[in-house]
């Protein structure tokens, strides 16, 4: 279904008339410092229709509701933006690549001169419009969808985009989602490549909603106020929200600049909402039903088992967040850390930290069509996830970018032996058997390991040997024993800071030191996080 071209500004400048003409009934022209404008249902060819009432707009802080001839007034002083919170039901804009068009970014004069930007920022916009409205198009929208979530492509190269067209998009094609989320790091910091990337996710052909990421920001600001110039210039308003059946989105751009002369260290950044964006999230709260799902995405996760008291790694005002959404039923999604990881953080509140689309940042050894095998450094393969929304019930579901759909664990064995230095047994594929027999004689010192790569505390992994009993698995936080040998076997392969860390999704047993010589079937049972089966196995062979 067609959806209306975004307002050229000298439209969107038009609409003062009609706000003129109905000032006796509603907002009249602007005033110093606010912004009006009208919310309008817009045809499929863009023809402007009857207001809006009831609909949500925005300055970033305040959140109001149009009247019953769609207008609203915000207050604006100053360098700003407004944006329009689609309602269920309806589409925003999109253009040609497919990139929702729902905010105005107010700039007078344009991206600071004196910041010396490498990427360029946004032009001056001149005086704020006397009107900035809005239109939206009536569409179908049932309560069962399903959202696509990216996160970190982090292309360095036009080689690496060319990996993420060939991978995750071409999985995505043709799969009948609503929309896609990527929740930052869509490029590593070379924004050159904003336009060509925007291009390939665009054709994907459904909207495609972004967030910031540290690697999106311009480095040349000293400080947060103009880091997300060419942000703003290419996808609009940083931190924002819209409407999806019976849910809300809430994107939150959670990454905090803290400038090059930072006394903070490393990257100069931190995982900060910051009050503005809280206010705005706690004002958009009290105009929603406490029966909606909350689906809340960002960069930088809220805890992460990777770094969980590093600034850099995790959200500072994480609390003050957590307080705004008790007795909401919430899932956040966020990225970063390029490990997959499940957290439960209230009753109701899921964090879900994404498999990163480039994985280990396109490290590892080439596959035959030339792309790294780019293994996360917890052992997951690079991939994505599917979101499932029915009403206001949810689940997840990872997909790898390159292998088989169905793909959801490794197994492997490892050995103790040699003096206690691992070593592991170097086929991992399931059903196939092992180059060489495991000695007898090591059983004893041998782990079955199982990486189940979107696993986390809920989930529960057992085991059996041929038609024996089922023996639970232990959930042990270490390093993938397939992906550390990866990277020490082909470390030209791999960007220098790529090393394999502990997962949170490894399950072990140490194997029987009674099964028989022969060939033997090892057969593993999981129910995921949602309760959801899942099974592989693999062929021991006993010397």
């Amino acid at each position: 279904m067609s959806v209306p071209r975004h307002l050229t500004r000298r439209e969107t400048v038009a609409g003062a008339a009609l706000l003129a003409l109905s000032a006796a009934s509603g907002p009249a022209a602007a005033q110093a410092g606010e912004a009006v404008g009208v919310v309008y249902a817009a045809g499929p060819d863009g023809a402007r229709g009857r207001g809006l009432a009831d609909v949500l707009v925005s300055n970033g802080r305040e959140v109001v509701r149009t009247d019953a001839e769609g207008r609203y007034r915000l207050p604006l002083d100053g360098d700003g933006i407004v944006f329009v919170i689609k309602p269920a039901g309806h589409a925003l804009p999109c253009d040609a690549d497919n990139i929702p068009r729902f905010s105005y970014v107010h700039q007078p004069g344009g991206s600071p001169k004196g910041l010396g930007l490498r990427y360029r920022g946004l032009d001056p916009t001149g005086p704020l419009p006397a009107a900035i409205d809005f239109g939206l198009t009536r569409v179908e929208e049932p309560d069962a969808f399903d959202v696509v979530l990216f996160t970190d492509p982090q292309p360095e190269s036009p080689v690496e985009l060319g990996h993420v067209r060939d991978t995750a998009v071409a999985r995505v094609l043709g799969t009948g989602v609503a929309f896609g989320i990527t929740t930052g790091d869509v490029l590593f910091d070379d924004l050159s490549f904003y336009a060509r990337s925007n291009r390939i996710v665009g054709r994907i052909g459904v909207p495609w909603f972004h967030i910031g990421g540290n690697h999106d920001l311009n480095f040349e600001a000293p400080d947060a106020r103009h880091s997300r110039e060419t942000w703003k210039r290419v996808f609009g308003a940083p931190t924002y929200a819209f409407h999806h059946g019976r849910a809300l989105f809430v994107m939150l751009d959670n990454v905090r600049w803290l400038g090059g002369g930072s006394d903070k260290g490393g990257g100069a950044y931190e995982g900060r909402i910051g009050e503005r964006s809280l206010a705005f999230l706690a004002n958009l709260l009290e105009q929603t039903p406490r029966d909606r799902l909350v689906v809340l995405a960002m960069h930088i996760p809220l805890h992460t088992d990777t770094a969980p008291n590093d600034p850099r790694n995790t959200t500072v005002d994480r609390e003050a967040l957590l307080a705004l959404l008790k007795g909401r039923k919430v899932l956040s999604l966020a990225g970063h850390t390029h490990t997959t990881e499940h957290h439960y953080l209230a009753e109701d509140h899921h964090h879900h930290v994404l498999t990163a689309v480039s994985g280990s940042w396109w490290s590892g050894p080439a596959t035959r069509t030339g792309i790294p095998s780019a293994d996360s450094r917890d052992g997951t393969p690079n991939g994505f996830h599917v979101l499932s929304i029915t009403g206001t019930d949810y689940t997840t579901r990872y997909r790898s970018a390159q292998g088989e759909p169905d793909e959801g664990m490794r197994i492997a064995l490892e050995s103790q032996l040699r003096g206690g230095a691992p070593e592991v047994l170097r086929d991992y594929r399931p059903m196939q058997t092992l180059r060489s027999p495991v000695p007898q004689e090591a059983l004893a010192a041998t782990d079955l390991v199982v990486n189940v790569f979107d696993g986390g505390p809920r989930t529960q992994v057992a085991y059996r040997i041929d038609d024996g009993p089922s023996q639970p698995m232990s959930r042990t936080r270490r390093p993938d024993p397939f992906v550390a040998e990866l990277f020490a076997r082909y470390p030209e392969t791999k960007k220098p800071w790529v090393k394999a860390e502990p997962s949170s999704h490894i399950w072990v047993a140490r194997l029987p030191a009674d099964i028989a010589p022969g060939g033997h079937r090892i057969t593993v049972d999981v129910r995921d996080e949602y309760g959801r089966p899942l099974r592989s196995a693999m062929v021991l062979e006993v010397g």
